[in-house]
C-alpha cells in the first residue's frame, strides 16, 4: 500500500468537496415518527455530513456538490448548509414544476433509539434533483482543475439513488483522479436503497467498479460484505462477537482485491443497547494495522457517527498528522457526534483533542 500524498493547499480553492444528496431531516425528538405532532428540521446526508464536519469542527474549506429543486424546501436546505459554513457555489438548482412530478427535494424522517428500541429511519427521496442529475450537469474541469480540490468524498448512498447517480460518481472520480485529487469512498450500505433495484447483487456490481478507482475506503463489516462481497471469517450473524483479528483479516483481504487503496478503515461497534455502545476502529495503512480499542459510549443520536468518523480521519491526513493520529481523531469525533442530536457534528477541535487525550466529562466552566 502507498502513502496518501496530497496536493498543496495553496493551489486549491477547497480542502475537500463532497458529492451526494442533502435531505431535510425531520426529527421527532423524544417521540416516535408515527405518533409525533412536532418535528425539528435539520439538514443531513452521508456525504455532505463529512464536508460539514471538516468545515465546522476542523475549520477547513469545503463545498458540497449536489442539486436542489428550486422551491422553499430547497432554499431551507441551502440556508441550513450555509449555517454550517459549507460552500454552496457548486449546488445545481433545478426548476420546480409546482407539485414534484419530475423533481423534488428529499426528506428523511429519523427517530432516535433508546435502550432496547433501535433507531428508525424512513426516507422519502425518490426522483430528487440530485438523483436525476447526469454526469454532464457539473463542470468537473472547473471543480478539480480550474479551482482545485485536495480531496473528494462520495459514497454508496449516493450511487444507490439512480442509474445516473452511479454514473455521476464515476465521472467525478475519474476527473478527481486525473487532477491528482485524493478520493475517499464510504460504502454505507443501506438495504432500503438497493432492495428495489437488484439488492446486494446490484450493489456489488456498482460498487466494485467504483472502489477500484479510489484511494481511501470507509465501511463497517456489513458494508464490506453487502457492497463488495468480502465476508468475514467466522461470522454467524453476530458481528459484535468477533475478535479484532477478524476485522484485520478482512481489511487485508480487501487490500488484496483492490491494490489501488491507500487506506482502509472500519469502525468497531458493540451495541449493548441503542444508547450504550462500545466504540473504536481499526485501519490498514501503509501495510500496517492501526487499532483504537473500543471504549464504552453513551449515545444520544447515533445517526452521523460514521460520517464524523470519516471526517476526523480525513482531517488527520489533510492536517499532515499521520495515520495513527487520524484514526484516533476519527474515533473521537464520531463519538462526540453521537452525543448531540442531528446528523452533523456539533463538536469543536478542542473537544476532539480532549477526548483523544482521554479527558473526563467534568463540567467545563
Amino acid at each position: 500500500m502507498h502513502s496518501i500524498d496530497l496536493k498543496a493547499a495553496e493551489g486549491c480553492r477547497w480542502d475537500c468537496v463532497s458529492l451526494g444528496e442533502v435531505m431535510l431531516r425531520l426529527d421527532p425528538g423524544d417521540e416516535r415518527i408515527h405518533t409525533a405532532r412536532h418535528f425539528r428540521a435539520w439538514e443531513g446526508g452521508g456525504e455532505y455530513n463529512v464536508a460539514r464536519g471538516l468545515r465546522r469542527c476542523f475549520g477547513l474549506r469545503t463545498a458540497v456538490i449536489t442539486a436542489f429543486a428550486k422551491n422553499p424546501v430547497g432554499q431551507l436546505l441551502e440556508d441550513l448548509i450555509l449555517q454550517g459554513g459549507v460552500d454552496t457555489s457548486l449546488v445545481r438548482w433545478v426548476p420546480y414544476d409546482g407539485i414534484g412530478r419530475t423533481v423534488r427535494n428529499g426528506l428523511n424522517f429519523t427517530e432516535r433509539g433508546f435502550g432496547v428500541r433501535s433507531a428508525v429511519g424512513c426516507s422519502d427521496r425518490g426522483h430528487t434533483a440530485i438523483a436525476n442529475c447526469q454526469p454532464g450537469d457539473f463542470d468537473w474541469n472547473h471543480i478539480f482543475r480550474a479551482s482545485g480540490a485536495r480531496w473528494l468524498h462520495t459514497g454508496g448512498i449516493f450511487t444507490a439513488l439512480s442509474e445516473s447517480s452511479a454514473s455521476v460518481a464515476k465521472t467525478s472520480i475519474e476527473a478527481a483522479r486525473a487532477s491528482s485529487t485524493i478520493i475517499s469512498y464510504d460504502l454505507n450500505y443501506r438495504e432500503s436503497l438497493w432492495k428495489g433495484i437488484g439488492g446486494k447483487a446490484k450493489a456489488q456490481e456498482v460498487n466494485r467498479g467504483l472502489v477500484a478507482s479510489v484511494d481511501v475506503l470507509f465501511g463497517n463489516e456489513e458494508d464490506f460484505s453487502a457492497m463488495l462481497g468480502v465476508e468475514m471469517e467466522g461470522v454467524s450473524g453476530d458481528f459484535t462477537a468477533l475478535p479484532v483479528a477478524s476485522y484485520e483479516a478482512m481489511l487485508h483481504r480487501v487490500a488484496e482485491l483492490y491494490p489501488n487503496l491507500k487506506l482502509i478503515a472500519t469502525t468497531l461497534r458493540t451495541a449493548h443497547t441503542a444508547t450504550n455502545n462500545d466504540w473504536g476502529a481499526v485501519a490498514l495503512y501503509e501495510g500496517k494495522i492501526l487499532h483504537v480499542a473500543q471504549r464504552p459510549l453513551e449515545i444520544m443520536d447515533r445517526v452521523g457517527g460514521g460520517d464524523s468518523f470519516a471526517s476526523g480521519v480525513i482531517y488527520g491526513f489533510l492536517a499532515g498528522k499521520g495515520g495513527r493520529w487520524a484514526l484516533q481523531c476519527g474515533v473521537a469525533h464520531g463519538a462526540l457526534a453521537m452525543t448531540t442530536p442531528g446528523d452533523t457534528s456539533m463538536a469543536t477541535l478542542a473537544e476532539v483533542e480532549a477526548v483523544m487525550r482521554g479527558a473526563s466529562a467534568r463540567i467545563a466552566r
